[in-house]
């Protein structure tokens, strides 16, 4: 009962933020316009992001439990937030965001002391010890989850729907193992998702949906990273680091996929296209609807594996290995299906 009460609290909170800041974004031209590689047909406000970290700060102050225990993870948000939105009205740098998100994740090792240790028991039931190239390892790995998830917001539901996914799971394993504050922390997470998610899919209630924006992927992705790290390191580790591959498995997949792809091309791994999974899908003839719904029920699928695989104690090794073996299938695939259906049409804009 009162995880309901923590997501319509969380929730209702990010639905009083979107209203008011929504108001505003016309004002402040906080918008998305349409064009390139865009699919939407009308200036839409970029306040998601924005009233996701707001509805989530709120409800954290209410709770019972130390605000304090979580000072690096709201201050490495704060930036990360705060630099999604100067980039949402004024399109920065690629290199500014490399920065900002580098940044959080300093403040996270070195503040928060979530840190990838080890990659788990992957050789001869053995645990890899990262050692000195754990700091370096978890940076890399942030900025890869937080791009991931960036990446993936290219249709309305999609990059929210992913995430939903990896919450409800991390759910599902931090439950089993009564870690009861990162449970609750979850669950305003969920309600924050699902709250967004209400204004970010057409309905006959909402008169103008919202999107994301970059405050939002990279808030998203970063939270989405803290607790990847935090439930699979440690003594009381809830889960294996393989396991965090699964439960992100299809932005992963996607985003490796088609960097490795444009630096195959000699292209930017950052520069934008209409190559990503979901552009190929509707190139094929899907609808926006169908694409979101397909690739959302293939997350539930592949992550439901990673929490097969830790409940039933598969070897960490087996996991990697099907996982490598995937993304072999998955390339293989995308590479035949880009030259039959990708547009070729690049956008200056890093994605």
């Amino acid at each position: 009962m009162i995880e309901l009460v923590i997501v319509l609290v969380s929730g209702g909170a990010t639905c009083v933020f979107i209203l008011g800041y929504r108001k505003y974004a016309h004002r402040l031209d906080l918008l998305d316009y349409p064009g390139g590689h865009k699919l939407h047909g009308e200036p839409t406000p970029l306040v998601g992001g924005l009233a996701m970290f707001s509805g989530f700060f709120v409800t954290l102050l209410v709770l019972p439990i130390q605000v304090s225990s979580y000072r690096s993870l709201l201050a490495a948000s704060v930036l990360l937030v705060a630099v999604g939105v100067l980039d949402d009205l004024h399109e920065l740098s690629s290199r500014s965001r490399f920065i900002a998100q580098i940044g959080a994740a300093l403040l996270m090792c070195y503040w928060g002391g979530v840190v990838i240790y080890d990659l788990g028991a992957l050789v001869g039931g053995s645990i890899v010890i990262m050692g000195l190239w754990a700091i370096p390892f978890t940076v890399f790995s942030t900025v890869g989850v937080i791009n991931a998830i960036n990446m993936s917001d290219g249709m309305n539901g999609q990059a929210g729907g992913f995430s939903l996914v990896a919450v409800a799971s991390l759910i599902i394993l931090a439950y089993l193992e009564s870690r009861t504050n990162e449970v609750i922390l979850l669950f305003v997470l969920m309600g924050v998702i699902t709250a967004f998610l209400l204004f970010n899919l057409k309905s006959k209630l909402v008169k103008q949906i919202v999107f994301m924006g970059d405050a939002g992927s990279l808030f998203i992705g970063f939270m989405l990273t803290w607790f990847l790290i935090t439930l699979s390191q440690g003594d009381h580790r809830i889960m294996s680091p393989v396991s965090a591959l699964w439960i992100l498995a299809v932005p992963l997949l996607d985003t490796v996929a088609i960097m490795f792809h444009r630096m195959i091309k000699l292209r930017s791994p950052f520069k934008s296209d209409r190559m990503h999974i979901h552009h190929i899908l509707q190139n094929m003839g899907l609808s926006m609807n169908a694409t979101v719904i397909g690739l959302v029920l293939t997350s539930i699928v592949l992550s439901g594996f990673g929490i097969y695989g830790h409940i039933t104690q598969l070897a960490e090794s087996t996991m990697l290995n099907i996982f490598l073996a995937l993304f072999i299938v998955y390339y293989s695939t995308m590479s035949y299906l880009w030259e039959r259906f990708a547009s070729s049409d690049l956008s200056s804009k890093t994605s």
